[in-house]
């Protein structure tokens, strides 16, 4: 099932359910108003709405065309924004750009964070540059959407807790970080909005991809009209979402509506890219002393997909550009 958001001018947008291909949509107020009203009542809901996107898919139901519509993220505002760092490669070379060693229990204890929820951008929406100086970069994650889950949740026990998975472009900060890390706190200020792609898919539709608390499908980014990135999600992920989720719950309850990230999709093999600026940099740094790339800059045009064994979006696209702000 896919569900998604439409923005309709009120805070929270409205709940709508689209079909497999992506083609069309269908409002389900008589079910529920907006996503997390969904999520709120899951198991009460969850049967309602996989009927009527089954109905759309094969075509019982006409619903509306999905060109032209404007999507928001699919939660504009959560409860939560937990960002994982599940890619130990990213977090080495990230750790080496800013002369920083990897924590000793890199392979053992994952890292996350917790971003800004009260406004979470649309797919469409532009990426606003405030000031070059700050080093602005895009991350290409995966992102989960958790039902109620209790404190002291297992990685066994986690699976039913993932109610829907997307995509999202968790947009940094680069040269905002250090100064923020030295105070010992965290970030905060180096890490504004985030994008999210329009469509939520609930773990049955990604099929065999779907293994274990990882995606195994390839993340791809483009960078004005170039790939930067056809990075594959799933071997190098090191802690799966049951392995984060595991993690959070160690000593609290999250409610319906949390946002957990994988962090960024990072793989070994450098020919296959990248999914932020900030890696190609060190790489660069490693191979000649100093980098060549640049961060964003307004006018730039990044674009985030991930594509189905059928070649279908599985996710719609992520499809921002930099402006000045």
């Amino acid at each position: 099932m896919k569900l998604a958001t439409l923005r309709n001018g009120t805070r929270d947008g409205q709940l709508v359910v689209i079909s497999r291909d992506n083609r069309r949509f269908v409002a389900v107020p008589e079910i529920a108003p907006t996503l997390q009203a969904a999520l709120d009542d899951w198991d009460a809901l969850v049967g309602k709405l996989q009927a009527r996107f089954e109905a759309l898919t094969a075509g019982a139901e006409a619903g509306q065309p999905t060109d032209g519509v404007v999507f928001d993220a699919p939660l504009p505002r959560a409860y939560e924004w937990v960002d994982g760092s599940a890619y130990i490669n990213h977090i080495v070379l990230v750790r080496k750009a800013r002369n920083a060693e990897p924590p000793a229990t890199l392979e053992t204890d994952p890292l996350v964070y917790q971003g800004g929820s009260g406004k979470l951008l649309g797919p469409t929406d532009d990426i606003p540059q405030q000031n070059p100086e700050w080093g602005l970069d895009f991350e290409g994650e995966m992102v989960c959407i958790l039902g109620d889950t209790p404190r002291g949740t297992a990685a066994a026990e986690a699976g039913p807790h993932i109610k829907l998975v997307t995509l999202c472009n968790d947009v940094t900060l680069r040269n905002r970080i250090p100064p923020e890390l030295q105070k010992g706190f965290g970030f905060f200020t180096s890490k504004p909005a985030t994008a999210f792609a329009p469509f939520a898919v609930t773990p049955d539709e990604l099929g065999e991809a779907w293994q274990g608390g990882r995606l195994h499908l390839n993340l791809k980014i483009w960078l004005n009209g170039e790939v930067a990135g056809d990075v594959a999600a799933g071997p190098e992920m090191h802690f799966s979402f049951h392995d984060l989720i595991a993690h959070i719950t160690q000593t609290r309850d999250f409610t319906a509506g949390t946002l957990l990230g994988s962090g960024t999709v990072s793989n070994e093999d450098e020919t296959a890219g990248v999914s932020c600026l900030a890696e190609r940099r060190m790489r660069e740094i490693i191979a000649t002393g100093k980098p060549s790339t640049r961060f964003l800059k307004a006018g730039d045009h990044v674009r985030i997909e991930m594509f189905g064994a059928d070649g279908s979006s599985l996710f719609g696209a992520i499809d921002q550009k930099v402006v000045e702000g």
